[in-house]
């Protein structure tokens, strides 16, 4: 997962411009989400090097503390410079840090424990979260396209998991919490996307959970070495340039594009797992993971359908959802 949560949850990147209409744009966010996936792979595989040498509090820690410098370098470029972190919600900021990083915590924790493609197809399940709270913590209605979104993605994890069939692994547990986890911190998100930058929102990210790694090790901080060292920067610069890139092709396409190739992480993954770590390619994961991603597209497709109908730009016919 990358600095913020994915942004398919919302359908678009938080603060990312209205998207272009040029000749050859799919190819373009197809492009962009290319970068993406590699770097979310990359991403899994640097924090699961990572985790061979130092606990997952010291990984958020290092993590954190990586992600103040760079980002505060890109802020001290842009017009502004500094003064862009100014806020004046510290305290949602906070909240949506601590929920964020228990999110981010049990994403890391469970890389250690169970397949790369497990732990992308549970990921998956974040926008289903989302839609099932949303009515109950933003008073948003729970619509057609969100039912289904729920009732597919509860159906592919169940497809995943076998519960029953196949044992029920710490790690299972603490992806599907990871995802709750985004699911709070991005609907906080939403929030703060009204008044605050997105570059503001990723600094009091890094700045906050940085202190909260330190405190989740004790203080027992190993100092890494050379090789430890490049793989927490890899798990920096790609969770950064996973979020930079996916919001780059929202630019250049709609979230119903978009969409369906986000999905290619799990294949990506798998295979990467296969290779690197001779995981076992599981067809269910493949199967469960298909559907929860077809809950997340058709959520996306009805609302973009209805608000296209509420512009008059699409005639309601007879029968639509």
């Amino acid at each position: 997962m990358s600095f913020s949560e994915n942004p398919l949850v919302a359908g678009r990147s938080i603060g990312a411009a209205p998207p272009p209409e040029p000749t050859g744009s799919l190819l373009f966010a197809a492009l962009w989400m290319m970068g993406a996936l590699s770097s979310f792979a990359l991403m899994a595989v640097a924090g699961r090097e990572v985790s061979h040498e130092i606990d997952t509090f010291q990984l958020m820690f290092y993590r954190s503390l990586l992600g103040v410098i760079i980002i505060v370098a890109i802020g001290a470029v842009l017009p502004g410079g500094l003064s862009r972190f100014k806020t004046q919600r510290l305290g949602m900021h906070f909240s949506r840090n601590v929920l964020h990083f228990v999110g981010q915590f049990c994403w890391f924790y469970a890389i250690a424990l169970i397949t790369l493609a497990e732990v992308f197809a549970l990921e998956f399940t974040t926008p289903i979260w989302v839609a099932l709270l949303a009515p109950l913590f933003l008073s948003e209605r729970m619509t057609v396209g969100r039912g289904v979104a729920v009732a597919l993605g509860f159906a592919g994890v169940i497809i995943v998991l076998r519960p029953g069939i196949t044992a029920l692994e710490a790690g299972h547990i603490a992806m599907l919490s990871g995802a709750v986890g985004f699911a709070f911190s991005f609907m906080l998100t939403k929030k703060l996307s009204r008044t605050d930058r997105p570059l503001t929102i990723l600094f009091w990210m890094a700045l906050m959970q940085a202190p909260m790694g330190l405190i989740g090790s004790l203080g027992d901080v190993t100092l890494p070495g050379p090789m430890l060292a490049i793989w927490l920067i890899l798990v920096t610069v790609c969770g950064l340039s996973a979020h930079f890139c996916t919001a780059q092709a929202f630019r250049w396409a709609d979230a119903t594009a978009v969409a369906p190739i986000d999905f290619f992480r799990l294949p990506l993954i798998a295979v990467v797992g296969m290779v690197l770590y001779a995981e076992p390619l599981d067809p269910f994961v493949f199967i469960g993971g298909a559907v929860i991603l077809t809950g997340n597209w058709f959520n996306i497709w009805y609302e973009h359908r209805k608000r296209q109908a509420s512009e008059g730009r699409l005639p309601k016919a007879r029968g639509d959802l």
